[in-house]
Formats: C-alpha cells, sequence, structure tokens
C-alpha cells in the first residue's frame, strides 16, 4: 500500500531528485500493511542518497511465554512508528561494542532503497536482496554499522537485512517437540513473508526477491530451498562460503546438546519437560554468555547449534525441516531457482594457525586424530567408516606426519574442504544435475590490503579467507574496515562484485551482457560434467574444475549415490 498524502508523496521524490544529506527525515514516511514508519536518509558510496528504514519489528518480541516459541505476528499499529535507528542486535555468546545493543528481543529487519513510490503510477517495482547474515548461528548481526549499505546500494535494487534469534535461544530442541528448535529459521521465514507483504510499500516487486546469505546465511538458503515454509517467497538464490558440512548441517540428536547445555546453566535433565521449563526461567544473557561450554576440543567444532527435522505432532503448527536434507535434494523436491554459489580461496585455512601454534592441541590431534578429527572437521564419530575417515584423511592431507609448522598448508586445506569446500562443491554438483535453472560457481580470490584474518602481529592478510568478500559488498564500519574510495586499489573489484550480484538479483544471471568492467566475461553455468566456475581476482577468468583432486577424496569418503548412512 503506498502513502497517498501528497505532501509525503512529493517530498520523497523530491529528495531522491535533489539529492539529500545524511540524516532524520521527518516526513519520510511509508505506509506498510500493519502501519506507518518514518525513516531516514543515508548517502550511498557515489553520493545517492538512500531511504532507509531501520529497526523495523516483523514479529512480536521473543520473550517470556514466547521464548522457544517460533515468532508470533505484529498486531496493526496507529501514527508513525520511528525507524531511523537500527534495533537491537541479538544476544550473542561475546558482548561486543561493534554489536551493541544486543537483547533477547531483536526481530528487527532493515529495509534500503534509493527511490520510493511517488504514486501509483510511478512504482520502482525493483528487484529485492533478502540477505541473511553469517556468524555460526550464535554470533553477528544484521545491524546498519556491521552491514552497511552504501556500496549495494549504488546499484537499482532494494535491499533487506534481518536478524533472527542466535545459539540456544534461535536453535534449542530435545528432538521431541517439547522444544521444537528452527527458531532462528522460522525468523527468517518470518522477514521473508514481511518482504512479500509489505515490500510494495518501498518501491520493491515482491515477485523478484533473491534471497542470499554468508556462511550460516547461505547455509540458510539451503534450507529455504527444502523447507514447505519457504515455498514462494522467492525467486532466485545465493549461497556463499555456505557452512554445509557432509553432514548438511541437521542436529539428528539435539537432545545431548540440550542436555549439555541445560547443565551448563544449572537445570535438571532427567526429562525434556524439566529442561525446558527449567531454560525459560533462565536470563537470556545466561543462556547466551554459557555458549562456550559447548565446545569440544580447543575451538572447535565450528558450528554447534544446528536446526533439526521437526517431527509431525498432528498439532497443526508449520515444520520448517520435514525430510532429510540430501533425499529429499537427491529426489529434486526442493524449490528450483537461478542459483549462485562458492567460497574463497583460503576458507577457514586460517583454522589451522591456532593448533599448529599450540604443541599441546598439535599432539592431541596428531596422537588421537580418530578421536578429535570428527570433531573438527565434523563427521560421524565412533564408527568403523569414521575411523576409515580419519585414516584416509590424515594420510592425504597430513601425510601422517606430526603437526608442525610445515602442516600449516595441509591442516588448513583440511578445515577448508571439511567446513565449507566439499559442502558447497556436493550440493551444486546435485543442483545443477536436477535443476532446469542455472547455477552459477565462482572462487573469490583477490587479495585485497585487507582481511578477515591477518598473520599473527602483522597487518599482512592470511590468504583470501571466510568473509572477505563481504568487504566489497558492505561497508562494514563495525569492524573496522575502511569506506573504499574510488582512488583505492580495492574499487574495481568492489564494482566488479555489486555490479554481479546486482545484475543475478534482477535478471538471475550475473554477466547478462558484455561490460568493459566484468573484462567482457560471459559467466557460464556449471553442470556434473562441466564444472565451470568463475576466478574472481583481480582479472575474472572462467576456469574448470576447481579443487577436485581434494573434492575426489571426499567424493569416495561420502559416496554421492548414498548420502547420509
Amino acid at each position: 500500500m503506498l502513502v497517498r498524502t501528497c505532501g509525503l508523496l512529493w517530498l520523497a521524490c523530491f529528495a531522491l531528485a535533489t539529492g539529500a544529506a545524511d540524516g532524520q527525515q521527518d516526513d519520510l514516511v511509508v505506509q506498510t500493511r500493519l502501519g506507518k514508519l518514518r525513516g531516514s536518509v543515508i548517502t550511498s558510496r557515489k553520493g545517492r542518497p538512500i531511504y532507509s528504514f531501520r529497526g523495523v519489528r516483523f514479529a512480536k518480541p521473543p520473550v517470556g511465554e514466547l521464548r522457544f516459541q517460533a515468532p508470533q505476528a505484529l498486531e496493526p499499529w496507529t501514527g508513525v512508528v520511528n525507524a531511523t535507528e537500527d534495533g537491537n542486535a541479538c544476544l550473542q555468546p561475546y558482548a561486543s561494542t561493534s554489536i551493541a545493543p544486543a537483547s533477547e528481543d531483536c526481530l528487527f529487519l532493515n529495509v534500503y532503497t534509493t527511490k520510493l513510490p511517488c504514486n501509483d503510477y510511478e512504482h520502482p517495482n525493483r528487484s529485492v536482496l533478502f540477505f541473511i547474515h553469517p556468524g555460526g548461528w550464535y554470533e553477528f548481526s544484521a545491524i546498519s554499522k556491521v552491514l552497511g549499505p552504501q556500496y549495494l546500494l549504488d546499484q537499482d535494487i532494494v535491499l533487506v537485512t534481518a536478524n533472527y534469534r542466535l545459539g540456544a535461544l534461535g536453535l534449542l530442541s530435545t528432538g521431541d517437540g517439547v522444544l521444537k528448535g528452527n527458531y532462528a529459521m522460522k525468523d527468517q521465514v518470518a522477514a521473508l513473508r514481511w518482504v512479500n507483504e509489505n515490500i510494495n510499500a518501498f518501491g520493491g516487486n515482491p515477485s523478484s526477491v533473491t534471497i542470499a546469505g554468508y556462511s550460516v546465511g547461505g547455509a540458510s538458503v539451503f534450507f529455504h530451498m527444502l523447507s514447505p515454509m519457504t515455498k514462494g517467497l522467492f525467486q532466485r538464490a545465493i549461497s556463499m562460503s555456505a557452512s554445509i558440512d557432509t553432514m548438511w548441517d541437521v542436529d539428528r540428536d539435539p537432545i545431548v546438546k540440550a542436555r549439555k547445555h541445560a547443565e551448563l546453566v544449572g537445570c535438571p535433565t532427567e526429562t525434556s519437560q524439566q529442561i525446558a521449563d527449567c531454560m525459560r526461567e533462565k536470563t537470556a544473557e545466561e543462556i547466551a554468555y554459557s555458549f562456550d561450554g559447548l565446545a569440544e576440543w580447543g575451538y572447535d567444532p565450528i558450528l554447534i547449534y544446528y536446526p533439526v527435522i521437526e517431527p509431525d505432532l498432528n498439532d497443526g503448527s508449520e515444520r520448517y525441516l520435514v525430510q532429510e536434507p540430501y533425499p529429499q535434494l537427491q529426489r529434486g523436491n526442493f524449490t528450483r531457482v537461478p542459483w549462485m554459489t562458492g567460497y574463497t580461496k583460503d576458507e577457514f585455512s586460517w583454522k589451522a594457525l591456532a593448533v599448529v601454534e599450540n604443541s599441546t592441541w598439535a599432539n592431541d590431534m596428531y596422537e588421537n586424530f580418530e578421536t578429535v578429527a570428527p570433531i573438527s572437521f565434523m563427521y560421524e564419530r565412533g564408527t568403523e567408516r569414521s575411523r576409515n575417515i580419519s585414516r584416509e584423511l590424515k594420510a592425504f592431507y597430513l601425510n601422517n606426519e606430526p603437526i608442525t609448522n610445515n602442516s600449516l598448508d595441509g591442516l588448513g586445506k583440511l578445515y577448508a574442504d571439511s567446513i565449507i569446500c566439499f559442502g558447497e562443491d556436493r550440493a551444486a554438483k546435485i543442483i545443477s544435475g536436477i535443476s532446469d535453472f542455472p547455477v552459477y560457481f565462482y572462487r573469490f580470490s583477490y587479495q585485497g590490503r585487507y582481511s578477515f584474518v591477518y598473520y599473527p602481529n602483522t597487518t599482512t592478510p592470511y590468504g583470501v579467507v571466510h568473509h572477505d568478500e563481504l568487504i566489497y559488498l558492505f561497508y562494514l564500519s563495525a569492524l573496522e574496515f575502511p569506506f573504499f574510495q574510488d582512488t583505492d586499489p580495492e574499487i574495481q573489484t568492489l564494482e566488479r562484485l555489486t555490479t554481479m550480484w546486482a545484475n543475478f538479483v534482477k535478471r538471475g544471471n550475473p554477466t547478462p551482457e558484455s561490460s568493459d568492467l566484468l573484462n567482457n566475461v560471459q559467466w557460464p553455468p556449471m553442470k556434473p560434467d562441466n564444472l565451470t566456475y568463475l576466478d574472481i581476482g583481480s582479472e575474472l577468468q572462467v576456469k574448470q574444475g576447481l579443487y577436485q583432486d581434494r573434492m575426489q577424496l571426499w567424493d569416495s569418503l561420502f559416496p554421492f549415490s548414498t548420502g547420509r548412512e
């Protein structure tokens, strides 16, 4: 529904035409389905005014009786609600001034656009990018100082970023219906439904929505392609460095983790109901801040909480996941859309450094590899197959030698492949072989001056690691990355990424036409028998068979034809 007050419409159109300085516009008001929102104006990298609506509630606060429940719909409101500032980030284990304030009351989203509807006959009808933040399902946020829109909004799209509950507050499950789990995933669904119902008021097209995410945000995109709750809510998908391990990030025995976390905060664990009742009495901070106690070896595993397959309770409630992911995917029972996916050159290789530099950890991993490896590299434990997998990995990546500085490269590749590369490779092969829509695969290898990980006590990037392409898509001010200027050497990569991503959001093809900016490259889709990918480095190059020497080992250890055994 459009705002029909002539003065408000005139102001929005006038501000776009004249340019607006950063700050609040008292009359920048949009009418959503439930009520009016007042926004503010910020400025893109190239000086475009961005109409910004931040801290927009998309569900009731998940507190009190609504903790460990699916998100609940909001009631309509009267008057104008302020949407000029970010809402709370969701509570997470590591209190940080960069992601603050944080609260259990955190179900907020942000909408950014550079063109609002001016009247019923001048509607931008722009394609929408719905971005799901990374963070292992336990940290990070969608707030504007973490995912700033200043780079992407030089493209003609609408951007939506949304919070979702984290850690136990977002995913705690007992596996039997007492605590159903998947609250984080259902938060994402609720935000997508909000987009479907309201984005038209912001100049967006609800029939042209791309869901995208990074790391577990990218894994979330996989799950939305499988979930019955998200059918029809998106038309394209992007999974960036998706944390899909060999078991597809599903917890098949969640009561074990539920009991462990309950014990950490002093709750009884004899029954699921005891766990649920006691955990509801604890403060949100007690639950969030006890997360570190769930680590099993060193800093591993990188992922603790996962989505779950929900049992059918015949109570009329929606179930987010209803089948085993791999068999469901192989049967072709998923939302088929154009899909772009890939990862960075070095991914989680940096995790090897902590092991190599700690002689106790290094010796323990080497001496007890069959016990430690399934924890660190996330596969089944305690079976003969597990022990065989561990022996094969130790021989291939470590040459069966003690872990020292000489092991850094091999151990780093093992971390990268187990957490990101194999899962992405496997999923891309399956989907490209079944879907009628294109699958675009990439490797991000551009080595800029900045990174999420540096060599200790230096400003030298530790390769091109997990999260690094986010530096060129979002202004990450809270994480102390610079705001790139036209004279910076990174600008070409920034403009290439934002252009290709926007092309895909608008047209389902990242390179729909030749351009000098994109080296006149045409990025061809991949197929299982033609493993084409785009290498995004200092130049753009079409290549074949990314890391297939390593992927062949993983394929042999986790055979495609059998799925999960």
